[in-house]
């Protein structure tokens, strides 16, 4: 079982990394390579609500692709959920066609990532109810699509299945939950004995599955901390202006510099990249050499501004793409 599912396994933490580094590229935390460790004790040595982000957005990548791929038809023993099929969905459809199978992937992604967690304290109970809010991501975003019947076009029934939405809305929902996470006020040595064991799996199973839960508050992600290995938010990129930037975006500037004790340095660059390319036969492919000016913005110390000829100063840079 472990060569059939560990491609599908390792693509799936894959596609969870890359949807933590989208979901915070313009946070002070912006999901760095040593914190995508899994592991309870040799890895993650916080408990936090980024730790927690981390558990449940790995699971649930994990989970997604587990499911895509019986849909697509890469496992023997997996195929549509079609459980529901001819039962009454809800006024005027019923379920039918090919659902995507969820409970496949959900079971076989528990298997593989809550058997990462070995301990029986709260640090391993919050990881695996964190874990277990990734799966009920998957499950609570899936889409439900509809097929009508009836005489000359008419929509007199429907018949419905459940699909996968995009893996961005799962990472959207769960970075909803991380701004909303729960704390739990447990010591994280707790678990060294029955009793205490039984207060910590009383406690979690209180909380509902759907939420993101932590022990402890994050530390300054502004300042650089070399004993968390926190690079702090001096050197980052943020951004000012762009097409349809977002309103969190658009503040990235004033959250990665300014409410860091930081000043704000403009840069203009030269972009050179490929342009205009043109098929030419047979076989090639010719391009030009386009270049652009651009502004970027980074977050720099005041007095290092002040030095450099304060606001507007600029360097010129040649970037090829």
């Amino acid at each position: 079982a472990y060569l059939i599912y560990s491609s599908s396994v390792a693509a799936g933490a894959q596609s969870g990394i890359e949807e933590c580094k989208f979901q915070f590229a313009w946070d002070r935390w912006n999901c760095p390579e040593r914190a995508l460790q899994l592991s309870s004790h040799g890895g993650l040595r916080s408990a936090n609500r980024e730790t927690a982000f981390v558990h449940a957005i790995s699971s649930a990548g994990v989970m997604y692709t587990l499911t895509r791929n019986c849909s697509l038809g890469d496992f023997d023993n997996c195929g549509c959920d079609d459980s529901r099929n001819g039962q009454l969905g809800g006024q005027g459809w019923l379920w039918g066609g090919c659902s995507d199978n969820v409970g496949f992937g959900e079971a076989i992604s528990k298997q593989f990532v809550d058997a990462l967690e070995t301990g029986q304290d709260a640090r391993a109970a919050m990881n695996l109810h964190n874990n277990e809010a990734g799966r009920k991501a998957v499950k609570g975003t899936m889409k439900r699509t509809c097929k009508c019947h009836g005489v000359s076009g008419s929509c007199t029934t429907q018949t419905c299945w459940l699909q996968l939405p995009e893996f961005r809305e799962v990472g959207t929902y769960l970075k909803e939950r991380y701004q909303k996470a729960l704390k739990v006020d447990l010591l994280q040595g707790a678990g060294n004995s029955a009793a205490s064991r039984g207060a910590i799996a009383e406690t979690f199973s209180s909380i509902s599955k759907k939420e993101l839960v932590h022990l402890e508050d994050s530390p300054d992600y502004c300042l650089e901390n070399k004993t968390l290995g926190l690079l702090g938010t001096e050197g980052r990129e943020c951004l000012k202006r762009g097409k349809a930037l977002s309103k969190w975006e658009k503040r990235s500037c004033r959250r990665l510099c300014g409410d860091c004790g930081l000043a704000v340095e403009e840069r203009r660059a030269e972009m050179v990249s490929s342009c205009n390319c043109k098929f030419h036969w047979c076989c090639a492919v010719r391009c030009e050499q386009c270049r652009k000016r651009v502004t970027k913005y980074f977050c720099i110390r005041k007095e290092k501004r002040e030095r450099s000829g304060g606001v507007g100063a600029s360097r010129k840079l040649k970037r090829k793409l």
